[in-house]
């Protein structure tokens, strides 16, 4: 399996150049944030603590309150069950009252320009795929490294190593400038209208659902 490296060095990250997506406005986004636990959001907050154990975040160590935030999330047809797939891939149960999770869906309000790492960029920049899958702390030294190579890009797509490679979009708060004022879809996890919506992504992936 391919392994993978130190990100180079910040003027060989800029040499190299970044692999631009443009995320139009209008683009539905689904995540699932959690209103207890160690880090309460609310639906459309940037998280601003970390780094935690999350793939991307690019925050400075040691841990802390950052101007730097991140937010989590996927689209297209797929993406509620993405969410799903990725939230809970460590215990592979999804609890609807424990954590006080909750399901939001919101439409960006301005274009994002996001690093590809779909496509073939990871090579050229002298990672590879398991970028999206491999070692997490290697992985948000990667993103440190984009952050700082790449002034202009706003955060990340790539692919889902959960859900059939969906896509999945890791926002930096200079993506903060897309948040509409108000979600399409906003709902806990407790909700019995949800419950329903619950059921097939768990069964698809073989979560147990309590």
């Amino acid at each position: 399996m391919p392994k993978l490296p130190l990100p180079p060095p910040k003027v060989d990250l800029v040499r190299i150049g970044a692999d631009i997506h443009l995320l139009p406005a209008e683009t539905v986004i689904w995540r699932i944030y959690s209103q207890g636990g160690a880090h309460p959001t609310t639906w459309g907050q940037f998280r601003a603590w970390g780094p935690t154990s999350a793939r991307f975040d690019h925050h400075l160590p040691p841990p802390s309150s950052q101007s730097r935030e991140i937010l989590y999330g996927a689209i297209g047809a797929d993406a509620a069950a993405t969410t799903i797939a990725e939230v809970f891939q460590e215990t592979r149960t999804v609890d609807r009252v424990r954590g006080a999770h909750t399901w939001v869906a919101f439409a960006t309000v301005a274009d994002l320009h996001l690093l590809d790492l779909t496509g073939n960029w990871p090579t050229r920049a002298g990672a590879s795929m398991v970028l999206a899958s491999g070692p997490r702390p290697r992985a948000r030294l990667w993103s440190m490294a984009i952050y700082d190579a790449y002034p202009d890009v706003d955060g990340l797509i790539y692919p889902s190593s959960m859900n059939k490679n969906e896509s999945c979009v890791a926002l930096y708060e200079r993506a903060s400038r897309a948040m509409p004022r108000y979600p399409v879809f906003n709902r806990t996890f407790s909700d019995p209208a949800v419950l329903g919506m619950l059921k097939n992504p768990c069964a698809q992936l073989g979560y147990k659902l309590i």
